[in-house]
Parts: structure tokens; C-alpha cells; sequence
């Protein structure tokens, strides 16, 4: 059938487009088809960043699009860098970074110890732990919000029941030293199950052989797992927290749900000021050229990362 297939395309196929066809070479015929792909890349990710680059040098304004677009030179990259605002937006950046990534690690990792061991129902609670990973982050957003409330949250009752205090008085959104944490809280209970996915992934590449050789020697099952479990585990470790790092350094959605910056400037990372600057202030260039040093700094910092992963890998 699929010959038939076949031989009706090539007859039905004009001959100077035939001779054409069987003149490309296999590595013509490969950008042949992927082509069209790098052309779709290039229009949707290529293009704007050059764009974004070119308004970064310059005083333009989305919300006037005929004033004259005057060349500023590192004008814009100057004010940033002088701008207290943009560095206590990525003080508050780097701080929601380091909790959200250690306790997404260790939780993600100790689940992810737990669930190897293969118990019974072991996939059940895997499934069961996969769940807030599957969720659309508004819907976590508004779903952790009604959590928060005050008068009928859960979370506010909770937390009255274990310490005492009347659940009017926990303000975990309005008060200057919990919404933070509020945000930590509800950013780790959606994505470590994504670390322990691929915690687990490494847990299970370990050879069985290694443990038998150790209970050979005699090892502990504490000396096995600091000798064997989390030296060959530490790549896919590290490699979970390149990519949560990358994912929470542009932590946006979560915050403009929960928060949207506040209680003032409490919480207001760097992507929250980046969508001020660029659509309630309408200063295009200005926020192109924070867009612009947001990526060379995520970008940087990734490229070291990796050059430190590459050598634990290679140990």
C-alpha cells in the first residue's frame, strides 16, 4: 500500500522538479525541512530581542508612537544603574530566588529519596504529588489568595488552631514581613514536584550493582548515601536548580496575582517593576534597556552554572 503510495507521488511529481529533488544532498534536504522552523524562531525570538536591544538606545514610547524617537546612547543603562528602586527590586528578586530554590531543593529532593524506595502506593502519591505542577498559575493565584483570606481562609485557621492567634490578625498579604513569605509558600508548593521529578529521574540512573558492592563492604545505609546516593544524584540536583533559578528570576504571574508588588514595594520584584516601567509609565527604551540587563545578568550567571555543572558531571 505505502509503495503504491509512493510511486503514485512520483509519477504524479513534474520532472524538472523530480531531477531537482533527487540532485539535494541528505544535509540539503535536512535544512530543507527545518527551515521553515528556524525562520518561525528567528521572526518570534530573534527579532525582538534585536528590537528590544535598538528601543533600549532610545527615548521611545509605546503610547506615542509619532513623537520623534531620539537616540539617548547608554543614557537609559546609565539611570538603571543608578536607580535605588531597581536595586532594591532585585535585592527583593535574589531573596525570593534563594528561599524558593532551597526549599523547592530540599523538599523536592527528600520526596523524591522517599518515593525510590518504592513503597506500596509509592505511585499514587507520586501521581498525588504531581498535582499543583499541572495547575495554571492563575489558577493557583486565585486558589492560594482564597487560602490567604483572613476571615474564611483555611490557611488563616490553621495557623490560629497551632499558635493561638485569631485568624483576623494573620495578614499574610497585607503585612510588610509575611506577604514575602506568603509568595515563597505558595511558589514551592507548585514547583516541587518539578524538582522532585527530576531528583527522582537521577535517584533512579544509580546502578543497583554500586549498592550491592557497598553493603559488600559493609557500609551504612548513612555512609551509602552520602557516598554514593547524593555524589551521583548531584547533577540532576544542579540541574533542577539552573532551571527553577532561571524560572524564578523572571518570577511575574505569581506575585501580580497574589500581591501585585505590595503591601507598598514590599514585594515588588524586578518583573513587576520591569511591567511599570514599560506599561503604567509607558517608558519603552528605559524598560527595553532593563529587559536587556535583566538578560545579560540571567544569562551570565546560567553560563557560570553550567561551567560548574559540567565539571561535576565530569568527575
Amino acid at each position: 500500500m505505502l509503495n503504491r503510495t509512493a510511486e503514485n507521488v512520483a509519477r504524479a511529481t513534474p520532472e524538472p522538479l523530480a531531477r531537482k529533488v533527487r540532485g539535494i544532498s541528505d544535509k540539503g534536504l535536512a535544512w530543507l525541512f527545518i527551515s521553515p522552523t528556524i525562520l518561525l524562531l528567528l521572526a518570534i525570538n530573534i527579532f525582538p530581542l534585536f528590537w528590544a536591544i535598538y528601543l533600549s538606545f532610545t527615548n521611545y514610547r509605546a503610547n506615542r508612537p509619532n513623537e520623534v524617537v531620539k537616540n539617548l546612547g547608554f543614557a537609559n543603562y546609565q539611570r538603571i544603574l543608578g536607580d535605588k528602586d531597581i536595586w532594591i527590586a532585585m535585592q527583593t528578586t535574589a531573596h525570593f530566588v534563594f528561599w524558593t530554590i532551597l526549599l523547592q531543593t530540599l523538599i523536592g529532593f527528600t520526596l523524591a529519596w522517599l518515593i525510590d524506595r518504592k513503597f506500596r502506593g509509592h505511585a499514587f502519591w507520586t501521581t498525588l504529588i504531581l498535582v499543583p505542577m499541572m495547575l495554571s498559575p492563575a489558577v493557583v493565584g486565585n486558589f492560594w489568595r482564597f487560602l490567604y483570606e483572613p476571615q474564611i481562609g483555611l490557611f488563616s485557621y490553621v495557623i490560629s488552631f497551632v499558635s493561638g492567634i485569631p485568624p483576623t490578625s494573620i495578614q499574610m498579604l497585607s503585612n510588610v514581613s509575611l506577604a514575602p513569605w506568603s509568595i515563597i509558600i505558595v511558589d514551592t508548593w507548585m514547583w516541587t514536584p518539578y524538582v522532585m521529578l527530576i531528583c527522582l529521574a537521577g535517584l533512579r540512573s544509580i546502578p543497583e550493582y554500586i549498592y550491592e558492592a557497598a553493603e559488600v563492604d559493609r557500609a551504612s545505609n548513612w555512609r551509602q548515601f552520602w557516598s554514593i546516593t547524593l555524589p551521583m544524584a548531584l547533577p540532576f540536583i544542579m540541574l533542577a536548580v539552573l532551571f527553577r533559578g532561571i524560572e524564578n528570576f523572571k518570577m511575574f504571574d505569581m506575585v501580580n496575582l497574589l500581591t501585585g508588588g505590595g503591601p507598598g514595594s514590599t514585594t515588588e520584584v524586578a518583573s513587576i517593576t520591569l511591567k511599570r516601567q514599560a506599561f503604567e509609565s509607558w517608558r519603552t527604551g528605559y524598560s527595553s534597556a532593563f529587559a536587556i540587563i535583566l538578560f545579560v545578568a540571567v544569562f551570565g550567571l546560567a553560563n557560570i552554572y553550567v561551567k560548574a555543572l559540567n565539571k561535576v558531571k565530569q568527575r
